[in-house]
Formats: C-alpha cells, structure tokens, sequence
C-alpha cells in the first residue's frame, strides 16, 4: 500500500467504501445487481424509466428499505470512526473511545426510563425517543466536564478519562437497577444496547446524516489544532494555542456526533476504536487526512458489518453490536498488548 501516493489510497479506499454499500444494498432474500440499483436510483431522482422486465418489488425494496438502512449504517459509522480518532488524539491514548466522556451511557438511561415508562411505544416515541436519548447524552459530556474543570481547571486529559469512567459506570448501574425492577422490559433495554438498524428510514437518516456531515467538516477545519494537540498539551500551549477552549469546543463536537448516532440507532461499541489505528497505519498520523478517511472507512466496515447482522442468521437478525464486538474485542486486546511492548 505504501507505493501509492496518499490521494491514490484515498480514491482505493472511497471505491471498497462504495462496493460495500452496494453489497449492502444488493444482498438479501432478494438479490440486486448493482446495475437494477442504479437504474432504481435513476428513476427516483431523475424519472428515468425501468425495464419492464425489472422484479416489481425491487424498486420499493430498494428506495424504501435497503438504501435508507445502508446509507444510515455508513453515516453512524464514519461518526463513531471521526470521534475515535478525535478522542485518541486529543486524550493522547490509543484506547480512548468516543463514548468515554459517557455520551452512550446518558443516552442509555434516557432511553431506558423511556421505554419502561411506556412513552417509547407512544405516537409520540418514534421522535420522542432520539430526541431525549442525545438530550441524556449531551447533559452527560456536560456533567463530565464541569466536574473535570472544578477538579482540575487545566482540564487535564487523565481527568476527562477519569470523570468519564465514573460517570459512566454510576449511569450504567442506575439503567441495571432500572431494567431489573422491570423485567418485562429487560430484553428491549437490552437490544437498545446493543444497536441495531432494523425497520429504519429516511426520517431517522437526515437528522444522522447532518450532524455527520456538519461536525466532520468542522474537524477537518480544526486538523492542525488536533496535530498540535496530539504532540502533548505542552507543545500546543508554548506556541499560543488556546488549549482549554479548543478542548471544550472539541469534545462538544465529538459529544453531539456520537450523541445523535446513538440516540438513533443505539450503541455500537468498537467502530471508535477499530476504524482510527487501521486508518493511521495505512494513510499517517495527519488529522488532514485521517479525518475524511476515518468517515469513510468508518461508513464502509458499518456497512459490512450491518450486512452480516441481517443476513448470518437470516430470517432472523443479530444486533449489530455484536458484530462490531466480536471484531473488535480480539483487535481491543491487540492494541493493548502492542501499546504495552512499545511501552517497554
């Protein structure tokens, strides 16, 4: 891979993301050929006619079904990726994870209390439900801050990580506690928590692709500022950088990225971690590069890993955090081990 120039990488890496949105699209009880795919697209976003000897369910079951679910499952993906890397830059720990400031655990709780309350099966829960799950969400990134900056006002990075675990551990026992006085809500709660991209559409699809698109573009604005910041706060504060406030600005971004993915489709653990250490090695350490290649590697593996959850154990479906964990755990350990032997 080394012998081809950066933006040659780029364009093989945007050309595997594309094949595995196809492949998303294209694999099924109904099998698609990417051509019927763009002969669907074209007649819904031009009025291109179709071939009369076109399936009739094809063009419902790609416009209405598949395509909103792919193009989410890339969109939540190149989220998670983007905030992984941001976090292990800024933190300066191969291990940090965008849900460590304890996004995932407020959004949890909030969907939790929602659902054995029974608001979630409301009319009202199909919007009530995100909306209340990034609101926990930010809340939480908020809470873990103002206690970071009283304990600390330089606002170090082992006291984020620090007032992020705890957090997130008192969090996750009030959702237990919670989910154990109601039993007959146990396995729903427990489904949430482990992701899943099931019966979505294009209404959950906008709000995720926006805040992706939005907040991505704002990290490739502010890449030599993560540069800096990856070479240690010291670096970065002799130069004249405003650490603390280019600090809060990113983890807010990263907090409203990861908070509007979870809050749509539910946690799923390891993208953060697995997308950004593949990404550095084959593209560098640049944020200017890694940021657009963490989104679309990210949007890639979330695609294929989405493809596996609906169709390994089809007509049953597996969440999709399993997916990402069982790939993710092994490489979990790998990183630890190798950070570790460097160490020495």
């Amino acid at each position: 891979m080394s012998r081809f120039s950066r933006p040659a990488r780029f364009g093989l890496l945007c050309l595997a993301a594309l094949a595995a949105v196809l492949l998303g699209i294209g694999v099924g009880s109904v099998p698609i050929s990417p051509g019927e795919i763009f002969q669907v697209l074209a007649n819904k976003l031009w009025g291109a006619a179709l071939p009369e000897q076109m399936n009739p369910v094809i063009p419902g079951l790609v416009w209405s079904i598949r395509l909103p679910r792919v193009l989410l499952s890339f969109f939540v993906g190149a989220s998670l990726a983007v905030s992984g890397a941001v976090m292990q830059s800024l933190l300066q720990n191969p291990l940090a994870s965008s849900y460590g400031l304890g996004v995932s655990s407020g959004a949890g709780l909030g969907a939790a209390v929602l659902i054995v309350t029974g608001v979630a099966d409301s009319a009202a829960g199909t919007f009530l439900l995100p909306a209340v799950c990034l609101c926990c969400g930010l809340a939480t990134m908020g809470g873990a801050l103002s206690i970071s900056t009283r304990l600390d006002r330089n606002l170090s990075n082992n006291t984020i990580i620090l007032i992020g675990m705890v957090l997130s551990l008192f969090l996750n026992a009030i959702m237990t506690t919670l989910s154990s006085a109601n039993p007959d809500y146990t396995q729903r709660i427990t489904l949430w928590q482990l992701g899943s991209l099931s019966m979505k559409t294009w209404q959950q699809l906008g709000p995720v692709a926006l805040a992706a698109l939005v907040c991505i573009l704002a990290f490739c604005r502010l890449a030599p500022e993560l540069d800096l910041l990856s070479f240690g706060e010291e670096q970065a504060s002799a130069i004249g950088m405003e650490r603390k406030r280019i600090k809060w600005l990113l983890v807010l971004l990263v907090a409203l990225l990861t908070g509007t993915a979870v809050a749509f489709v539910g946690v799923i653990g390891f993208v953060d971690l697995v997308a950004p250490h593949i990404v550095r090695r084959i593209f560098g350490p640049s944020h200017r590069m890694l940021i657009p290649a963490c989104a679309v590697f990210g949007g890639g593996f979330l695609s294929l890993c989405d493809l596996a959850a609906r169709t390994l154990a089809s007509p049953s479906e597996i969440p999709i955090g399993s997916i990402t964990a069982l790939i993710g755990a092994p490489f979990f350990l790998y990183i630890f081990f190798s950070s570790r032997k460097e160490a020495r």
